[in-house]
């Protein structure tokens, strides 16, 4: 594998973990979200799956496959006077639970940074061996 090729990978895995971490991001904006109508069903989580990506060089990378919805169900809070509450009083609330989702961010998180700090190594081989051909 040259060089080009390494940081290709690690491109196509920085470029995977940003999408990853945008997914996460707008779960946590919806953590609070309900339905618009009572008895309607609020946000459901996002869910983000990858698959390898092999490159007409024959280089494997990493792409996003699907960006799918949680089908765990749905808490329920009493509260009979929001809009969105059924004839029990009940309000259906999001599915996403915030500590999975600041775990996810943090994975994300550093796995970006492995995958910078291999482009940034890979640029650094890349940098000496040009200084050892002058």
């Amino acid at each position: 594998m040259d060089f080009s090729s390494t940081i290709g990978v690690s491109a196509s895995g920085m470029e995977a973990q940003a999408q990853r971490l945008r997914i996460v991001a707008e779960n946590l904006a919806n953590e609070n979200t309900t339905g618009s109508s009572p008895g309607a069903d609020p946000y459901r989580r996002k869910t983000i799956t990858f698959s390898e990506h092999v490159n007409d060089d024959g280089t494997s990378g990493v792409e996003v496959k699907e960006i799918g919805c949680d089908q765990s169900a749905f808490e329920s809070r009493y509260d009979p006077s929001h809009p969105a509450a059924n004839t029990q009083g009940y309000v259906k609330i999001a599915n996403v639970n915030p500590m999975v989702e600041m775990m996810d961010m943090r994975e994300a998180e550093r796995s970006y940074e492995a995958n910078l700090n291999t482009m940034q190594i890979t640029r650094s081989m890349l940098s000496r061996t040009l200084d050892l051909l002058k």
